[in-house]
């Protein structure tokens, strides 16, 4: 009988045993993790000693990449919890805390990223300071600080106090008990545990997305003036319903709070597209309100972030963390909106009332209200909740010792209370959630009990009312029809030029309801109509390629056969219930030959179809986006052997025909071909490019401009990804003919001291790779390190005085990345000189990440500033 065994749990996610060896893995860890081990039964209940509680994974192995297919690939935050808590290996007195740690397996960059996230993910804010700094008034952050101690058993922990970590090398490393793991490649293992192997590998085919482990089916949503679309009843641990969250409809907008895992699956389901999305009304940072946040980043606008700054800045470090990239990036993907605590807030006639309640991480409940011809209607979503019997548990006489004041305790009951129209409340029990019975005699008109997986008890169902996934709770009827009004803008957009009159025309025809996956046009035949897409989501299968995209609200099918009286090529189906605006064939082609658009249209559906093939302008942007992107378009022809890229430049490029080389001096580090892009780091960061560009053959290159690209959160994430990807290839010594560490003409910033810095250190570090390869004594290898990291603290002054002379403004970010770096390498000094350690080629790995990584990536960014300063 085998030893070593690996079960297939759902797509991209595997379970590897060694139960002789008490090691069992979860490989891969999307959104829902958790609830698919549950679902398989790799996670059931036992009981011992009394105690009940659940079994398990004890480690963990990630992704090597952030990212597949769109969606977020590592989410420990939950498995980690699951093992702590739900397991109990964290918890004093426990019978399955043996006192060993869970494991934390991957790549040290994913593995790094991952400790920060869990750490933001559990605390939020760590420290008064943070408080302050969030806008908290130091009576209220102390106050604040003191219940979250209480929360915490009394102390905050790094991630490293409650996890261990192993880094995966190409060599064989152990896990623990003799089971050992290797990288095989890009996201393929191999586990061994004494004679046996197996491979497990996390790539998702081109075909496959991860899933959802609960199927939703499909809604029809009338849009409303003012309602409530319970769109999760659930908690991170329901099998069977999304988490706790809600839809609000407001004058035909569409607001999210909170943002469930697997959200795309939600939206779907109720028949909306991310891309109609407004705005996100955000109660705090775990992940069962916080993972589906990565998927808002892919729409083609920054959805409106609306939450208190607190709440704000406690997701932004977690969602940091998590995304790598700075904190300060936030509002690159998210137009943020801070609301103000205790007030009504006007958002275009919906007001909210932000209010704080007590929870691990930094949390708001929000009330909202509409006014109608009845005065206002009002909606309570109290998410995270704590039972106000542990809350008063809590409460200290002198407010010292984590405690809390009576006057906090009273005002947050006060607030759980407040009488409203509809209320939606957590009864998730525990240390942490709300509880049913502290809203007995609560006045409000309607209660829903939501934020568990647990049955409803008869006490609980005395109390309130459950919510069906899709049911919608309308507190002001609507007596417009919105959809017609999508239709007026979307027209509007598309045809500036044409008179008024001639779009009612056009808009005087009927909307049709489409059910879920039914062929709206199909190809190979002449369309007698084009459908213009006004809710849902609708499937774009293109014939014989095998790709597929999906449309969103405002795209235009049909058209160009229509107009050329041709059989459509590719087929539409609706992916959700889908309206559509049907537009007659004979009486658009008659529109657009009155209005001389024929021309305009030809040439913007030609472009866009070159947009569609491309994986960076293509998925996810919606039709409206894409026309806009063309006006902005212009294709240039180049020859063979032509250089690209050789001196500043802020616009992108996309290849359109032939094949391109990115390369250095002799090295080739990437083929580009059709749909493929190069020009990303003058589109963010406005640096020349590290790399030159040369065509392989003659090309045709598509320039876009970057004031219409850097606005689109799905097209910035999609740069950012193949920036960090390039850089990494210099560090590939397959791809290098000169060593990792050699200094190459195009590493220069254009500032000469800095430049001769530069040199040294990479001479110096180069040096130390000799030594270490031809296993030189140790006190030779100790004089090389120690030579390396002080001349490292030499540079990094000499360059922070240098750019705060010159007023750079992102100095301060810049010095933070260096404190970060000068930590790393006195940690390394630190082992070498306390601990034994013995310098080898995995400790200079970290050198390499950082020497090259930082040059090659933060100090570009301030070349071109103090070279306009006159500094070279």
């Amino acid at each position: 009988m085998s030893k070593l065994r690996k079960v297939k749990v759902a797509n991209g996610i595997f379970w590897v045993e060694v139960p002789e060896a008490g090691v069992y893995i979860l490989c891969g860890c999307p959104a829902d993790t958790v609830k698919h081990l549950k679902k398989q039964g790799f996670i059931h209940t036992r009981n011992e000693k009394g105690i009940t509680f659940e079994s398990g994974p004890n480690a963990i192995l990630l992704s090597d990449l952030l990212v597949q297919h769109g969606k977020f690939a590592n989410l420990a935050e939950f498995p980690v919890m699951q093992m702590l808590y739900r397991q109990g290996m964290i918890l004093p007195n426990h019978p399955n805390n043996t006192n060993t740690k869970p494991i934390l397996i991957g790549s040290e960059d994913q593995v790094e990223a991952q400790m920060q996230y869990i750490y933001r993910g559990n605390y939020g804010l760590v420290s008064e300071e943070e408080l302050i700094n969030a806008g908290m008034p130091l009576d209220e952050a102390n106050e604040l600080m003191n219940l979250k101690l209480k929360f915490a058993y009394g102390k905050i922990h790094k991630t490293e106090d409650l996890l261990d970590t192993v880094i995966v090398k190409n060599e064989p490393t152990e896990i623990r008990n003799g089971v050992f793991i290797r990288h095989l490649r890009l996201n393929v293992f191999e586990f061994q545990y004494q004679s046996e192997f197996v491979t497990v590998d996390l790539n998702l085919p081109h075909n496959e997305n991860y899933n959802t482990p609960y199927s939703l089916g499909f809604h029809d949503i009338e849009r409303e003036y003012f309602a409530v679309i319970h769109s999760g009843q659930g908690d991170g641990w329901d099998i069977n319903r999304p988490a706790m969250s809600s839809i609000i409809m407001f004058q035909g907008k569409i607001y999210l709070i909170d943002a469930e895992p697997n959200i795309l699956n939600s939206l779907i389901a109720l028949g909306i597209n991310i891309n109609e999305i407004e705005g996100i009304f955000h109660t705090h940072a775990h992940d069962d309100h916080f993972a589906g946040l990565t998927t808002l980043m892919r729409a083609d606008h920054r959805v409106k972030y609306f939450a208190t700054p607190l709440v704000r800045i406690s997701v932004a470090k977690k969602l940091s963390a998590l995304a790598s990239i700075e904190e300060k990036n936030f509002s690159d993907y998210f137009e943020v909106n801070d609301l103000k605590f205790n007030i009504w807030n006007n958002i275009d006639g919906l007001e909210v009332y932000p209010m704080i309640s007590p929870h691990p991480v930094e949390n708001n409940i929000f009330i909202f209200r509409a006014l109608c011809e009845e005065g206002y209607k009002t909606y309570a979503h109290y998410a995270d909740t704590i039972d106000l019997g542990t809350l008063k548990d809590m409460v200290s006489k002198d407010n010292t010792n984590g405690g809390i004041s009576k006057e906090f305790y009273y005002q947050v009951e006060k607030e759980y209370l407040k009488e409203v129209h509809l209320k939606k409340i957590d009864v998730g029990g525990g240390l942490i959630h709300g509880k049913a019975e502290d809203f007995r005699m609560d006045t409000s008109g309607k209660i829903i009990l939501s934020h568990t997986s647990l049955e409803l008890t008869n006490q609980q169902k005395e109390i309130g009312s459950g919510a069906p996934f899709g049911m919608v709770d309308v507190l002001i009827p609507t007596h417009q029809d919105y959809v017609r009004q999508y239709a007026f803008q979307y027209l509007r957009s598309y045809f500036p030029s044409a008179p008024l009159y001639q779009l009612r025309i056009l808009l005087n025809n009927s909307v049709i309801t489409f059910n879920p996956e039914t062929i709206m046009l199909k190809g190979g035949i002449i369309p007698k109509e084009i459908y213009l897409i006004l809710t849902g989501n609708v499937e774009h299968i293109q014939s014989g390629t095998g790709r597929q995209s999906i449309l969103s609200a405002g795209a235009l099918i049909g058209e160009m056969s229509v107009l050329n009286n041709v059989p459509f090529a590719d087929t539409y189906r609706a992916v959700s219930f889908v309206r559509a605006l049907r537009l007659p064939g004979s009486l658009y082609l008659e529109f657009v030959k009155k209005n001389d658009l024929y021309g305009k249209i030809e040439k913007i559906q030609e472009k866009r179809k070159f947009l569609q093939k491309s994986w960076l302008l293509g998925y996810s942007i919606s039709y409206l986006r894409q026309v806009t992107l063309t006006r902005s378009m212009s294709f240039h022809h180049y020859p063979a052997g032509e250089i690209l890229l050789d001196k500043n430049c802020t616009d992108l490029y996309v290849v359109k025909e032939g094949t391109l080389q990115i390369y250095i001096g002799k090295d080739v580090f990437e083929t580009l071909e059709i749909g493929d892009f190069f020009g990303e780091e003058g589109v963010l960061f406005g640096m020349p490019s590290l790399f030159k560009i040369r065509a392989a053959e003659p090309v045709e290159i598509c320039k876009i401009s970057a004031n219409e690209l850097l606005d689109i959160p799905a097209i910035r994430w999609k740069l950012f990804e193949t920036f960090k990807k390039r850089r990494k290839l210099l560090l590939d010594p397959a791809l290098n003919s000169l060593p990792i560490f050699y200094w190459r003409h195009e590493y220069c910033i254009n500032i000469q001291k800095i430049d001769d810095h530069h040199k040294q250190m990479l001479a110096k570090a180069n040096k130390l790779c000799e030594a270490i390869d031809l296993k030189k004594e140790s006190l030779v290898l100790d004089a090389s390190i120690n030579f390396l990291i002080d001349f490292v603290l030499y540079h990094f002054t000499e360059e922070e005085n240098l750019l705060k002379e010159h007023y750079y403004n992102d100095y301060e970010s810049h010095r933070n990345k260096h404190q970060q770096l000068i930590e790393d390498v006195l940690k390394i000094k630190q082992q070498l000189n306390n601990d034994g350690v013995e310098m080898n080629m995995e400790m200079l790995d970290l050198f390499k990440d950082w020497i090259i990584n930082h040059i090659l990536t933060e100090d570009r960014k301030y070349g071109p500033y103090l070279n306009a300063k006159g500094v070279f």
